[in-house]
């Protein structure tokens, strides 16, 4: 008698789909009518029509520059897809991947870390104009040639990716305090970005999902013209009826505010310490999450679980408002705080006590669901501490010692073989540990601050 062997192919219940669209929608159109009466005006949505019209424009505007830039991080998307099958049809080796990725994130470090004092200078736009720029000579570069350059890609994109990390947001908070709009609007968009960021990611997804199954060629050539049209129409957006930046000092003047403000503000060394952190945490967890789900040989499709992440991600940006301007109002740092430590847990179970993969997406849900409130918390402190001419170069110099970190991981691991997965993982952990305790001393020193300041 013959015996049937039947693989079985792990996903997601369709269920979780629904709760998060769900809960997505009831976070933001519940808040204003939970709300009470005394935070009523702050905790209205930002879709509310009772909005200014130019604070509405200007945030419609705003976000739909921001979802079209984000949609140039298709590339990314499609990675998380079929990233390896793309590098291995152009006939690159795991070693080869390997040192690319390496590559990348040296010139992040070494090139990107001082493109946000760049914008600081010649100003936001410019450099918003170079990050589609990039991501148009990639996707034209490989519509064009056969077999192009691995590495040159992956520098023009790793830079893409770090300009795309403080450029948007940099650009946003000088244009708000021209418009001089109050400060709780501008908390909305930060966690609107978080949001949209999250879905134009997960509609990455979606045309990645259409494209695997085709042939290989017809894969690829899509993949490059979809990114091409979408830089294109950024580069009009961006373009298009937008007044030029102007140079408010010079270099020398930006060396002393920014030694001043920056290097000589505690504070703002607590915070940048904690945004390295986080960066550093999401890219491990990105690097790792699929060899981690897959590590007992069951089959998982793989581009399921990937929605779901992100949109825990975009779940936990809608809880932003809830906690600054609605029913729960507290502090920033204590929310950090805990949203830290959850996530030092969440890594340290992960690394150290591998689960059923029901579970392991669960834990890397909460870890999304934390990194989609702290990143707009983030945003909300670094408006507090950092003047608006500084911000950029502030948030790029804060990624270096992340870029740093994944580096030497990077090269022990994938190419030396030293150490373990779960070992980074475990640094991962230690780092988001420390980063709570920044947020924790933040607190007490941004209080004595005040106090201070008060007394004079």
């Amino acid at each position: 008698m013959g015996v049937t062997i039947v693989t079985d192919v792990w996903e997601p219940n369709r269920a979780l789909y629904v709760f998060i669209l769900v809960s997505c929608s009831l976070s933001i159109f519940c808040l204003p009518q939970l709300s009470s009466n005394s935070n009523r005006t702050l905790a209205r949505t930002p879709f509310d029509h009772s909005l200014p019209s130019s604070l509405f424009r200007f945030q419609r505007s705003f976000l739909l520059l921001y979802s079209l830039s984000s949609g140039l991080h298709l590339m990314e998307g499609l990675w998380s897809v079929f990233g390896e099958y793309e590098l291995s049809y152009y006939g690159v080796g795991r070693e080869q991947m390997v040192l690319s990725l390496c590559v990348g994130y040296a010139a992040a470090l070494f090139l990107g870390t001082f493109l946000g004092m760049l914008s600081d200078l010649i100003g936001q736009k410019k450099v918003c104009l170079i990050f589609c720029m990039l991501h148009l000579f990639v996707g034209v570069w490989k519509r064009i040639i056969a077999y192009p350059s691995v590495w040159l890609a992956s520098i023009c994109l790793s830079l893409a990716s770090s300009i795309f990390s403080f450029s948007f947001e940099t650009w946003m908070v000088v244009e708000h305090d021209k418009l001089v709009y109050r400060q709780d609007t501008l908390n909305d968009l930060f966690w609107l970005m978080t949001f949209t960021e999250s879905a134009s990611f997960i509609s990455s997804q979606v045309i990645a999902n259409s494209l695997v199954g085709s042939y290989v060629d017809k894969t690829m050539l899509s993949a490059s013209t979809a990114a091409v049209f979408l830089a294109i129409l950024s580069i009009i957006f961006i373009t298009r009826g937008r007044k030029k930046d102007l140079r408010t000092a010079s270099l020398k003047d930006y060396r002393i505010s920014f030694n001043a403000h920056i290097f000589g503000d505690k504070r703002v060394w607590l915070l940048a310490w904690a945004q390295a952190c986080v960066q550093f945490s999401i890219a491990v967890f990105w690097i790792l999450w699929a060899p981690t789900i897959v590590a007992d040989g069951q089959e998982v499709h793989l581009g399921l679980i990937y929605p779901c992440l992100l949109g825990a991600r975009m779940l936990g940006s809608t809880a932003f408002p809830w906690f600054f301007s609605g029913m729960l109002s507290i502090q920033p740092e204590d929310c950090l705080v805990y949203g830290f430590i959850v996530m030092g847990f969440v890594l340290s179970i992960v690394a150290y006590d591998y689960q059923e993969i029901g579970v392991l997406v669960a834990l890397f849900c909460l870890f999304h669901a934390c990194v989609g409130l702290i990143l707009p918390s983030l945003a909300r402190l670094r408006t507090m501490y950092i003047p608006n001419n500084l911000r950029g170069g502030m948030i790029s110099l804060s990624h270096s010692p992340a870029n740093a970190a994944i580096l030497f991981f990077l090269l022990q691991r994938g190419y030396y073989q030293n150490i373990e997965n779960s070992t980074i993982m475990a640094f991962a952990a230690l780092g988001l540990f420390s980063a709570a305790g920044c947020m924790y001393l933040l607190k007490r020193w941004g209080k004595q601050c005040h106090q201070n300041c008060h007394k004079l």
